[in-house]
């Protein structure tokens, strides 16, 4: 036999959990606040000075009648007026891409803001990643609306193959990968595989519910209306001009990508330390003001870098616009490195495996949501400068 003896506790019920979600580092997430409002702050000077400076001058010269016959000896972003809508290569994969990342994008804001109002408590470690699946299942509709906008936009016919690309292009990569790794975990014989039943589960919302709702915004999307286009396209493209080097994809995509991956990779510390080491994180209201700091700042570097494109009458923006901010990618991927070799102690060859390929899946879909905060930044960006300006 044996007995037990209960002492009262002051600590009230409802505070339970307080002793293990204590963080007593505050101050480096408002650190993290600052570090990017002070990038946003400065890209805002940036555009500021871009609309209200140097587009007015522009505008003012462009719709100058006395300056005209000057104008044609001059550069600049109005001289590409009739190859800036010209339909991108590829208006597909792109459409797919901007669909798949609007997805993403929705999903994470709902699922923080459920987070933030307390609907999933810290304490059931699993609830986030329920949740967001089921929201990325049902954000289908978000997926093939915008990538049917897109593609309409685009000029595309091929609207089968658009609806198939979007419903099973990145999820489908996403869960072959994860099912082939699966194979190594039972390999293993892990606890931390997933049971086939799970799987199947998971097949079944991907072709049941995900499939349809992407087939539904596809159809919306098609039927829908878009604005018209601020100029006209000319037959035969324009000629461009060699470019210089610091105009080059390669280097853009590298400047683009560093200010909204600085933007964040405070944060993303402590998310990385919650998953790989076990740790609470329960600081949904700093992470959803980092989201949307992310968000302003994917879209100004990506206007900016877009409208030095133009004046350099560079047109071919659609993919650029994408690529530039989504570059943060990449460098979500090299933090990832060396997170592994400062923070982890990981032996073995599958969980290495692991680690790198859930840390890919996540680059991917980063670098999806930021592509498409770019390119719509950019979209809305050209519409607006070129509905301004007289063209004959």
């Amino acid at each position: 036999t044996y007995e037990v003896v209960g002492d009262p506790s002051p600590i009230a019920w409802g505070s339970r959990w307080d002793l293990y979600l204590y963080m007593g580092d505050d101050q480096v997430h408002w650190f993290s606040i600052l570090n990017s409002l002070v990038i946003v702050l400065l890209l805002s000077g940036i555009v500021a000075m871009i609309m209200v400076r140097t587009l007015r001058r522009d505008l003012a010269e462009y719709n100058s009648v006395e300056e005209k016959e000057e104008l044609l000896e001059e550069s600049g972003w109005k001289l590409v007026h009739a190859d800036v809508l010209r339909p991108p290569p590829l208006a597909a994969w792109l459409a797919t891409t901007i669909g798949t990342g609007m997805q993403v994008l929705c999903m994470s804001f709902i699922s923080i803001a459920c987070a933030m109002l307390g609907f999933l408590s810290p304490a059931n470690r699993g609830s986030m990643l329920t949740v967001s699946l089921l929201l990325f299942a049902l954000m289908g509709v978000a997926a093939g609306y915008c990538a049917a906008l897109a593609y309409k936009a685009f000029k595309g016919a091929q609207w089968k193959s658009l609806t198939l690309l979007t419903a099973f292009l990145f999820p489908g990569i996403v869960l072959g990968v994860m099912f082939v790794l699966n194979f190594f975990i039972w390999g293993q014989h892990s606890s931390g595989a997933v049971p086939f039943g799970t799987m199947f589960a998971v097949l079944c919302i991907w072709f049941l519910i995900s499939f349809p709702l992407v087939w539904v915004g596809v159809w919306l999307g098609y039927r829908g209306t878009l604005k018209d286009p601020p100029v006209k396209t000319n037959m035969v493209p324009r000629v461009i001009p060699s470019q210089a080097w610091y105009l080059h994809p390669l280097f853009t995509m590298l400047i683009g990508g560093i200010l909204p991956f600085g933007a964040v990779f405070i944060e993303l510390y402590f998310i990385m330390s919650s998953i790989w080491l076990q740790r609470f994180y329960y600081v949904f209201g700093f992470l959803a003001l980092v989201l949307l700091l992310l968000v302003i700042t994917c879209a100004e570097i990506s206007i900016v870098l877009c409208y030095f494109q133009l004046c350099n009458e560079d047109y071919n923006w659609w993919w650029r616009a994408f690529l530039t901010s989504g570059s943060s990618g990449l460098y979500l991927f090299g933090y990832s490195i060396m997170y592994f070799h400062s923070q982890l102690e990981i032996d073995g060859f599958v969980p290495t495996l692991m680690y790198f390929t859930y840390m890919a899946v996540f680059s991917t879909l980063f670098f999806l949501v930021t592509g498409t905060i770019g390119f719509y930044s950019c979209q809305k960006f050209v519409w607006a400068i070129y509905a301004a300006i007289k063209v004959d």
